[in-house]
Order: C-alpha cells, then structure tokens, then sequence
C-alpha cells in the first residue's frame, strides 16, 4: 500500500472511532479527541476500536485510553457491552 493511502486509513481509523465513541457515550471532550488523534501507532487505533465497541461505559474506555500502546488484551467483564444494562437493571425490566 502506498504511504498516502496508509495516511488516508490511519485517519478513517481516527473518525470509525470517534464516530463508536459518539454513538455509545455521547459528546466526547475536547481533550478526549486530541489524544486519540495524537496516536501516531495504527495497531493502537485498531485496538482502541475493539475497545469502544465492547467497553460498558467511557471511565473504562479512558482508562484503556491511558494505557497506551503497551496495553494489547481485551478480554473478561471490563469488555462486556452489556454489563453497563445488568447492573442498571435495563434488560431485566424489558423483560416484564
């Protein structure tokens, strides 16, 4: 792949992000934004998107967030996207 099209990808990857980050949370703060588009490590941006898709709420996406490019599992409880709706007690009152 040519190096502006690599650009091109990197920066689509920034705006998928900030778009999940929008949709799930809301508006996302100023400080929030320039840090995701001071990463300059695409597999970084990849991960943080897997991230935003599964976090249950944004404390733990900024937390995630902080940890930086050295930080590469995403797995247990922290990743559940639905946990934020068992402990709110939303799902179990659709149900009745």
């Amino acid at each position: 792949m040519f190096l502006f099209e690599n650009e091109a990808s990197f920066v689509d990857d920034r705006e998928d992000l900030l778009a999940i980050l929008k949709m799930r949370f809301g508006e996302i703060p100023p400080g929030i934004i320039q840090a995701i588009y001071d990463i300059k490590e695409y597999d970084a941006i990849e991960r943080l998107i897997l991230v935003a898709s599964n976090v249950p709420n944004f404390e733990v996406f900024i937390e995630e967030l902080e940890e930086g490019s050295g930080s590469f599992r995403i797995l247990g409880d922290r990743f559940n996207p639905i946990q934020s709706f068992n402990e709110k007690g939303d799902l179990n009152d659709e149900k009745k």
